[in-house]
């Protein structure tokens, strides 16, 4: 009976979230029940360029200093490292803007129960491939910055 009711109060919970259709889902997927780490590569699937080069840059720079900080070492999605996941999943509201393979998600919450500095707003873009909605890109328009822009692995050599 549990997942049952767990399920009703998710669906009462993210009401917006819920009905706001295919290109939200691929974003809603990162943020409840529980926060996935974009940068994962078991979630690669879920992402095309031009974030994926970010991503093999990150993999690159694990791999080759695995005691230094990698390029992303924040949660993109979050535009953070620390959140309280009831807060998130209370406050979670997503929007979408469809044109045709393309799309926009803008995800508003909150980190925490208490302070400004803990409101959030990222834009999601994503595109159609294969059918099937793939994240291309995540901008913080709380803090003004692409992930896809984000340097890594910026050679001194």
């Amino acid at each position: 009976m549990k997942p049952i009711v767990l399920a009703a109060a998710m669906s009462i919970a993210l009401p917006g979230a819920a009905l706001a259709g295919p290109a939200s889902n691929a974003v809603k997927f990162f943020y409840v029940p529980s926060v996935k780490f974009e940068a994962d590569a078991k979630y690669r699937d879920r992402f095309t360029e031009p974030v994926t080069r970010l991503f093999e840059a990150n993999d690159k720079a694990q791999k080759e200093k695995p005691d230094e900080v990698s390029c992303i070492d924040f949660d993109p999605g979050l535009d953070a490292q620390d959140f309280d996941q009831k807060t998130l999943s209370k406050t979670l509201k997503l929007t979408e803007a469809v044109n045709g393979d393309t799309a926009e998600v803008t995800a508003s919450f909150n980190l925490f129960p208490e302070g400004d500095d803990s409101k959030r707003e990222m834009v999601w873009s994503l595109k159609k491939v294969d059918g099937k909605w793939k994240i291309a890109d995540i901008t913080s328009k709380t803090s003004d910055w692409k992930l896809s822009a984000l340097g890594c692995g910026a050679s001194t050599e």
